[in-house]
């Protein structure tokens, strides 16, 4: 088992370092206020960075889950905001559009994710439903040249920037996971109404939407059949990516702590000669690097799609992994820590999210324990559970 990044990896990784050290991380909080972030979109464009999951012949890289989690882990070092923004042009949505919709639309629309002309969002989450995709009330009626969308979904990003929304739905009513399908729409299509906004404490905005009977073309309905599976299938990378933003806020907020507790001093020295400092440092970079070696090894499980329980685990560890590594580091700068003049703060704030998108902890939970109890072998033990 080798984890060393190879000398393209470290290129690719080194320019996106630059960048985001050097002009992301000075102007993080501007985009606190739900204000979204052309700018840095625009940039990380010039560098391929939004064309990751976009195969090549569409003017993508096409690039492995590993490179793209090891690029979205940089930015979240420093704005949690814009790794956001780049995981909506390289998680799911990017990834229906480019392995089942017809060609024509992948010829209009993937260069423009390439080129960030067309900010891609997904829709999923209803009012009354989450992970329950089996009660999905947002439906399509299928017609002989046409498709007609009817529902409503809920805590939707990028709702005022998108270009094009990703939309799983029921397919003429028929009931259960067998009955989800996938259909696109581009704003401005009559009956797409934005119902409502909410802040969320990352900063994102978030958004209601509401699809009154919406036409749209017959080669829009790009999921008709065994949708629930193939939507578990992609959704195996977003359960790595959402960890590995996880995985950059935690390595910024542990980066923020190490320097702070050089420079604070106390009783006539640095913080960092006291034990109980150290040892938190300590407990924080055992955490990380926990967490890295599973997210790494499970993004290496991907062809295309990553092992479902290594990907689980891996997003389950890491999420909450995150959610105790920025606690601590705000606990180490002291009240500092609860002001918004340090980034801890933003990292803190940030954290909370990844347990709650791309996959409940709890629901994640119960398919390993499911996995584990169903598959364990006396013979092999835990070496037969996992792939190695």
């Amino acid at each position: 088992m080798d984890f060393k990044i190879d000398p393209q990896q470290r290129e690719m990784i080194a320019s996106v370092r630059e960048l985001a050290q050097t002009e992301f991380k000075p102007n993080a909080h501007r985009w606190m206020d739900g204000t979204f972030p052309w700018e840095n979109m625009k940039k990380l464009a010039a560098l391929g960075v939004l064309g990751m999951s976009v195969p090549e012949e569409y003017g993508g890289l096409g690039l492995p889950i590993l490179d793209t989690a090891l690029i979205l882990e940089e930015i979240a070092k420093v704005d949690y905001v814009t790794a956001m923004a780049v995981l909506g042009e390289a998680g799911v949505q990017t990834r229906v559009i480019s392995r089942y919709a017809p060609h024509s639309i992948r010829e209009r629309i993937l260069p423009k994710v390439v080129s960030g002309d067309c900010i891609l969002a997904i829709c999923m989450t209803e009012p009354h439903a989450g992970t329950d995709v089996a009660n999905f009330r947002t439906n399509t009626r299928v017609m002989e040249d046409r498709v007609i969308l009817k529902g409503t979904k809920t805590l939707i990003s990028r709702a005022a920037e998108a270009g094009m929304f990703v939309i799983f739905t029921r397919i003429d009513g028929k009931p259960g996971r067998e009955g989800i399908g996938c259909v696109l729409l581009e704003p401005g299509t009559p009956g797409f109404e934005v119902t409502g906004t909410y802040h969320t404490m990352g900063g994102e905005n978030l958004a209601e939407i509401q699809f009154n009977d919406c036409e749209l073309p017959l080669e829009n309905l790009v999921i008709k059949e065994d949708g629930f599976r193939k939507l578990l299938s992609a959704f195996n990378t977003q359960r790595c990516l959402n960890p590995s933003i996880s995985l950059g806020l935690a390595e910024g907020a542990f980066d923020e702590a190490v320097k702070y507790v050089r420079d604070r001093t106390v009783f006539g020295k640095p913080i960092s000669d006291f034990q109980g400092i150290r040892w938190k440092l300590a407990d924080m970079f055992k955490d990380i690097e926990a967490g890295r070696g599973l997210l790494y090894r499970a993004c290496l499980t991907a062809n295309p799609f990553p092992d479902p329980f290594l990907a689980a685990t891996a997003k389950v560890f890491c999420n909450e992994m995150a959610i105790r590594v920025t606690s601590e580091a705000v606990q180490v700068h002291g009240g500092f820590g609860f002001t918004d003049e340090y980034p801890v703060s933003r990292f803190y704030r940030g954290a909370r999210y990844g347990s709650l998108g791309g996959g409940a902890s709890e629901t994640l939970r119960d398919l390993i324990g499911k996995k584990i109890v169903g598959d364990f072998d006396a013979a092999d033990g835990i070496m037969g559970l996992a792939s190695f």
